[in-house]
Order: C-alpha cells, then structure tokens, then sequence
C-alpha cells in the first residue's frame, strides 16, 4: 500500500481550448467551415469555374480563421456573451409620471422574516 500511484485529472471543469482557440469558438470556427463548403458546393453547381470558387472559398476562410482568433483573444471565454449582454442592458430609465411610484403599495415584512404583500 505504501507504493500506490493515484492519477490525479488536473484539466476537470476547464473549458476546451484547441490551438488557442477556446470554449465556443471552436463551435464558431466548425460552423463557418461548414458554411463555406455549402457555399462552395452552390458556386460549383451554379456553374462558377473551380478556380474562381477556390479563390472566394480560401478568401473568405482565412478571414473566418482570423476573425476567430480575434475575437478568442479579445473577449476569452465567456467575455463575448458579457458584452452583448451589457449591450442590451438600458443606461438609463426615463419615467415622466409619478404613477409608477405612488401606485406601489408597500411591502410588509412578516414574523418569520420574509415579505408579505398586502
């Protein structure tokens, strides 16, 4: 017993991160590729010559990779949702009327401590 080796998993809980690009950029990244392959597909059978379609397709993925990578970089993992979130979040609260304030009845806190409403 006192030589027992105990594999210890160090990466539990983290997100997936895959050359640099982490959590659901990857996601992002896989999608576009898709995309393009299904735009690639439309040019090819609309009749657009292959050499053209390979230039719009390569054009337009090295701008897919880059973008990721930038925003990967720029916001982490979770920094993107929180940006859009604050984004729509109001600054401000305009109300021209007192109506909102003095039709609130007020709240009553009750014997065991939790709000009882009238």
């Amino acid at each position: 017993m006192a030589n027992s080796v105990y594999q210890i998993n160090k990466g539990i809980n983290r997100s997936i991160e895959f050359k640099g690009l982490r959590a659901q950029y990857i996601w992002y990244l896989g999608g576009g590729v898709v995309a393009l392959l299904i735009l690639f597909a439309v040019m090819y059978i609309i009749g657009i010559p292959s050499p053209i379609c390979i230039g719009i397709i390569l054009i337009a993925g090295t701008v897919l990779v880059v973008k990721t990578y930038s925003i990967s970089n720029k916001y982490g993992e979770h920094g993107m949702m929180k940006a859009i979130a604050k984004r729509q979040v109001p600054k401000v609260i305009k109300t021209y009327s007192r109506k909102v304030f003095l039709q609130k009845k007020p709240t009553q806190v009750g014997p065991n401590g939790r709000l009882r409403n009238n």
